[in-house]
């Protein structure tokens, strides 16, 4: 009887060793499904990543280029500028030539202005514009 409570018990542990073997397989397929799963995201977070560094990489280059191409037309610009205070000077000039000034005046009194408008429009006194009205 001794020999069979023996076996009995030799059983009973067997089948509590054989449980115990049958959670931990269970538990380590659960572990391996996660870490596959953690895998997975890990490979689709480096992806995007790289998705990323790309979209980065396109917008450095296309503000690069925009860069450049501010810096030309602001050098176009510069030169525009320059050329308009040129041609500014040069009108200056000739408004402040006497064969322009008296054009203006000798037009001003054909259209009936005064020598008083006449002065305040070119800048010289009303003297001066009589002046040039009596000389033509």
């Amino acid at each position: 009887m001794l020999f069979y409570l023996f076996f009995i018990v030799l059983t009973l542990v067997e089948l509590a060793l054989f449980l115990m073997i049958l959670r931990f397989f269970k538990r380590l397929q659960k572990s391996e499904q996660l870490l596959t799963e953690l895998q997975s995201n890990q490979e689709s977070i480096l992806d995007k990543l790289a998705l990323n560094a790309g979209l980065e990489k396109e917008l450095m280059r296309s503000f690069a280029e925009r860069q450049a191409e501010l810096i030309k037309l602001d050098q176009g610009l510069e030169e525009k500028a320059a050329g308009l205070n040129k041609l500014l000077a040069q009108a200056e000039q000739v408004m402040r030539s006497p064969q322009f000034l008296r054009e203006i005046i000798l037009t001003g009194q054909r259209r009936g202005q005064t020598p008083g408008q006449l002065a305040k429009s070119t800048g010289l006194s009303v003297d001066e514009v009589e002046l040039i009205l009596s000389q033509n």
